[in-house]
């Protein structure tokens, strides 16, 4: 198996039925405490399991490397260690993605990671490692908050427990967690679950930690918490507080976003496929159902979600479903006899909008009073504007605009490309954003829903997320031929009746 860096990850629990573990000490002037966090490691460790220690000197200031060497060297560690030194100070986060990207390359089961200045306990290591060996969780975090009140016991600054609460609360709240404490250092992960998320794409800073958290949940990873104690001493502390909540809550609401495919950034895709979500399809199929006649006849091209194909039959329809691959292979399909046609696929519209329009009008060349349904994003999205003025544009996997759209639209690009091609617009409606998804308080959904639908109606060219169109073909040449000559072979009959 392969991770998202392409390394090729390769398992030793095989080889080896202890399974490997790796204690990854990052170091950074931590010259005073490095021997004894090393010392502090529990022998009992290798009873269960191959150990083996890795500290990385992050570049320190200090002796931090040669204290670090010198104990290895010693023997004063109870298993096999390395030691490293960044040339150039890669950061927390940084130093972070080389050692679990050295656990990846070496085969390791499990990673580790403690501080090199003492602040988590090592000897709390057997316990953290336990729900990992057991297959309970993709990650392990020791918690300081399990506790109530124990971390202000250990010595925390009354600032940083009220800031790791709040902090807490708004990131169980966004992205519907229920984790004690987003920010504890103390983390013990499953080397397989660290190669199916993008970590080398995450900040080198402290925030970094959030990240990677915001990954393993959006990938479905689980994760297990497990009390440690908490110990504050005379290190110095190299965050700067501010800083790093702005940019945890930033990192917090784009992923949350993301989710819905409003904006993107690669190192929060790492959601399932069968996962994803079809936030962008809810209000327009809704819409279909309501603009649809009693017992209609309904030709769909695309592939469509099996529960709204069976709303649709229990309101009474008929319906066809047949691939939209037709379109893109000039296939012939009968319309006869067909009230509507649904284009659920965005594909040939994205990719070849004349050569769809061309398509459907010579499919319906003898069916004018059939009705086409066919829906897009609305480039000009207000949000979509404004983000363009901040020199911000990004594509999605889904949503406004996505991977595979290469043609992007209006709502007058739209209209004129099927009025110029031989249709007439027989309705148009903007579709809101899924706002039921965004929030889990329906009323207040509702309200955003109803205001958009409104703002919408009002200037759709400006505030629909996206439009649903009902066009209708022109008599076309060939239809108001046959119909002349029908029509001029039974008058011709009547003069000789007459």
């Amino acid at each position: 198996m392969k991770n998202d860096m392409g390394v090729e990850v390769v398992s030793q629990r095989n080889l080896n039925p202890k399974g490997r573990l790796l204690i990854f000490i990052v170091a950074y002037n931590a010259e005073r405490t490095i021997e004894s966090v090393v010392q502090r490691i529990p022998q009992q460790l290798g009873d269960q399991f191959d150990v083996e220690i890795l500290i990385i000197d992050d570049s320190s200031q200090d002796n931090t490397f040669v204290r670090s060497e010198l104990v290895r060297r010693a023997g004063i560690a109870p298993y096999e260690m390395t030691v490293l030194f960044n040339p150039v100070n890669q950061g927390y986060g940084g130093n972070q993605k080389i050692g679990f990207y050295y656990a990846l390359e070496n085969g390791f089961d499990w990673v580790a990671l403690v501080h090199g200045d003492g602040q988590y306990a090592p000897e709390c290591l057997p316990q953290l490692i336990e729900p990992l060996a057991a297959g309970e969780a993709e990650a392990v975090f020791g918690s300081r908050m399990l506790e109530n009140r124990s971390a202000l016991r250990g010595g925390m600054p009354f600032y940083k427990y009220v800031g790791n609460k709040i902090l807490t609360k708004f990131q169980n709240t966004l992205l519907q967690s229920d984790l004690s404490e987003f920010h504890s250092g103390y983390r013990l992960y499953a080397v397989e679950a660290l190669a199916k998320v993008p970590f080398s794409l995450n900040s080198n800073d402290f925030h970094f930690d959030t990240e990677i958290i915001i990954q393993f949940l959006t990938a479905g990873h689980r994760i297990k918490e497990l009390p440690i104690p908490t110990f504050y001493g005379d290190e110095i502390c190299h965050v700067n507080g501010l800083q790093y909540a702005a940019n945890v809550c930033l990192a917090t609401l784009q992923s949350r976003v993301q989710k819905y495919h409003i904006f993107y950034d690669r190192k929060f895709d790492c959601r399932a496929k069968e996962d994803e979500s079809r936030t962008t399809l809810e209000y327009i199929e809704s819409a279909v159902v309501e603009s649809l006649a009693p017992n209609a006849s309904l030709l769909v091209l695309g592939r469509i979600d099996p529960i709204f194909e069976e709303t649709l039959r229990a309101e009474g329809h008929d319906i066809v479903v047949v691939s939209a691959d037709v379109i893109l292979n000039d296939e012939e399909v009968d319309v006869s006899g067909v009230d509507y046609l649904f284009v659920a696929d965005e594909v040939a519209l994205s990719l070849q909008p004349e050569e769809m329009v061309s398509y459907l009008l010579k499919v319906c060349s003898h069916t004018p009073k059939i009705k086409i349904i066919f829906h897009a994003g609305n480039i000009a999205f207000f949000l979509t504007r404004v983000l363009l003025l901040l020199g911000r544009f990004s594509y999605t996997r889904k949503g406004l605009v996505n991977f595979k759209q290469k043609r992007l639209f209006t709502l007058r690009s739209m209209r004129k490309l099927f009025v110029q091609n031989g249709f007439s617009i027989c309705s148009t409606q903007g579709m809101p954003l899924p706002y039921n998804r965004f929030c889990s308080w329906k009323t207040f959904a509702a309200v955003c829903k109803n205001m958009h639908i409104f703002l919408a109606k009002v200037w759709t060219a400006l505030f629909a997320y996206q439009f649903l169109l009902i066009v209708q073909p022109l008599p076309s040449l060939p239809y108001l031929l046959d119909k002349a000559v029908h029509v001029s072979s039974t008058k011709k009959e009547n003069i000789d009746c007459g």
